[in-house]
This record gives C-alpha cells, structure tokens and sequence, in this order.
C-alpha cells in the first residue's frame, strides 16, 4: 500500500508539471542550444552570461513557451551549423543569415530581422580633408556654380538695359564697369534688389533672378550634403565603392560567416589580385585590427559593424558599402527537433515582432555605450 500511494503520487506530481508546461501528458524534452561567442550585438559572453539580441530574444521565447534548455557553446558559427546538421544541437541561436546555400542544408524558424553586408574602414583625417577637396573642386560642382553666374550675368544685362542704367548720373559717377559690378553683386547675394529697377520689366526681371537664386543655393546646398559632408564619411579608404575594390586588400571576416564566404566566392570569381582574408574570432578584433593597420577593411553584417562604430566612437571608422546582399536572419533548427516544437517557436517569434519586442532588444543593444 505504501508503495502504491507514493507511486500515485509521483504521478499526480508528474501529471502537474505536465500541465504547468502547457502540453498535458507529455514532457517537453530539455533542448540544446548552441551559441557562438564575439557576434556582437546578437550573441556574446559578458561576465559570464550569455547577452545579445538573439540569446535575449530565445530566453524570452523559452520562458512563455516554457521549454526548458541548456548552452553548448561553440566556437564559430560553422562549427555551430556543423553541430546542428549532425544532431548534436537541437537549435542554433544568433543572427544567422538565411542564405540560399543554407537553405539546402537546414532548417530555419520564422525570420525575425533582415540585415545586410557592410565594410569597415579606417580613414584618418588626411583621408577626411583629402576628400573633402576633391568634393569640392570637382567639375559637377564648378559646372552648377559657373551655370549659377551665367544666369545671373543675363538677368543684369537684361535688367541693365530696360532700366537704361547705362546712362544713370551713379553710373557716370562711378563708371559703367564699377556699376555694373554692383547690379550682379545685388542680385546674386539678394540684398538691396529693391533698389534697382523701376519698370515693370525691371521687377519682373528682379523676380527671375530671385527664382534663380534659391533654385541654385538648393542645389548647391544637395549637392555639398551628398558629396563633401557625406562622401568624406562614408566614401571608404581607397574609394571602395564596390565589392571588386576589395581585391588585393586585406579583409577581415569572422570564420565560418556570410561574409567569409562572400570572400571566397569573389576570390573564385574574379580575375583580379585575390583579396586576403583575416579569420576573426570576434567581430571586436577588427577594430585593433583596423587601427594597428594590419587590415585594409573588415566585411561583416550591418549590424555588428553599427556596434562596433559606436564602442569605438574614438576612433575614425567608417561603413561603406552597406546593404550588401540583405538576407533574412533567423534561428536554425536540428533535424530531430519536434515539429510541433517548432511551430510553437515561429509563433512566438511573429506575436514578439508584432508587439515590438525585437525592435527594444535591438534598440537596447545599439545604444551608445
């Protein structure tokens, strides 16, 4: 008898915790999940814990669907694929780049964010004023202002001959070349245009010159924005302004990533110098990579060099290139995980989406240091 009550007792406790997991009669099994250190914002070691957009976002998933897990840390994410593949790890948790090639091989929840390649540069601030001049003496910019005087030059001459201002007692005090002079001057510059005409033709030509004026101070003003201000910050060392620039560099990559393997296949595909690629343990390496100048540029997702900028706001860094390839980003899923399991996970991911919370884990996660 003793017996039989504690048996029925350990079932009621069993019955309980079944039903307190929200799957009556039958256990969720303890999954294993793997992550991968130095993937900054998404998943990293600090202090001891597990931090990142992708680790917060599983644990949040893994406390309301309550799925019990351990971590299995790997060290790179092709080893973390690897272990996926082979059934070792029933999920791989990080912003994993749903790729074509991988899509062949595993099996993905729900994207819950989409990101593309990006370049880090280093550029001193020689580079910055180098840039800078060019931006500014080059043709487009000389041929807007020289289009902006010629139209002005017309309007006086149209102006100086309606009024008569050829014969005006001011111009034969001053002479004709010195008056002449102050008309452009009124009417490129815009104060003291009042003064100078009296007909109608006169103030309908005043009124041409001032259209001129702001359409030309627009464009002007577009076009230092996207060449002098922009350009210096985000025109890249050497000009790198297309991935075949990076041939002959020397560029870093975090092993077994998107990006190492865009490397690659840029490396087979072109016939010129093929670039040297760096293998990064953690994408913070780049950065004394960049500056002690053993590396030219670093490839690497969006994101992560976002973050990176911002730890290192000291120093000059620029991305260019950005939006390289763009890819949904997601988490892995083994082959002997659950399908039921599974879909309970992309669920919780589009209600997370829905209501916001992977935009505050990113918000949270990119706010400066």
């Amino acid at each position: 008898m003793p017996c039989l009550l504690a048996t029925l007792r350990n079932g009621a406790l069993l019955a309980f915790s079944l039903v307190a997991l929200g799957l009556p009669g039958q256990a969720n099994p303890v999954l294993r999940v793997g992550v991968t250190d130095g993937s900054q914002p998404c998943n990293f070691r600090d202090g001891g814990s597990w931090r990142g957009i992708a680790v917060d976002l599983w644990s949040r998933i893994a406390t309301e669907e309550g799925l019990p897990y351990v971590i299995q840390a790997q060290p790179d994410t092709a080893t973390l694929l690897e272990a996926v593949e082979r059934g070792d790890l029933d999920i791989a948790v990080g912003c994993l780049n749903v790729s074509p090639e991988r899509l062949q091989r595993f099996r993905f929840t729900l994207p819950f964010q989409e990101e593309g390649q990006a370049v880090l540069v280093r550029r001193s601030r020689l580079d910055v004023g180098r840039a800078t001049a060019l931006a500014l003496l080059s043709p487009d910019l000389l041929r807007l202002l020289g289009g902006f005087l010629m139209a002005t030059a017309v309007v006086t001459v149209a102006l100086w001959r309606i009024e008569g201002l050829g014969h005006h007692p001011s111009t034969e005090r001053d002479g004709r070349r010195r008056s002449f002079a102050k008309m452009f001057q009124i009417l490129a510059t815009g104060p003291g245009t009042n003064t100078v005409a009296v007909t109608t033709r006169g103030h309908a030509l005043v009124l041409v010159s001032y259209l001129i004026r702001i359409v030309s101070a627009s464009l002007l003003v577009s076009f230092v924005t996207l060449n002098v201000v922009r350009q210096p910050q985000f025109g890249g060392q050497d000009s790198i302004r297309s991935l075949d620039d990076l041939a002959g560099k020397r560029v870093g990559a975090r092993r077994g990533s998107v990006s190492e393997e865009l490397l690659r296949s840029l490396n087979r595909g072109s016939s010129r110098a093929a670039v040297e690629i760096l293998p990064l343990q953690t994408i913070e390496q780049a950065g004394p990579l960049l500056l002690s100048k053993r590396a030219d540029a670093v490839l690497a997702d969006d994101l992560q060099l976002q973050y990176l900028s911002q730890q290192l706001s000291g120093s000059r860094f620029d991305r260019v290139l950005r939006g390289i390839r763009p890819e949904s980003q997601a988490f892995a899923l083994g082959p002997a995980l659950p399908e039921a399991i599974a879909e309970r996970i992309d669920r919780r991911i589009s209600a997370f989406k829905r209501n916001g919370v992977v935009a505050e884990l990113r918000r949270n996660e990119l706010s400066p240091p």
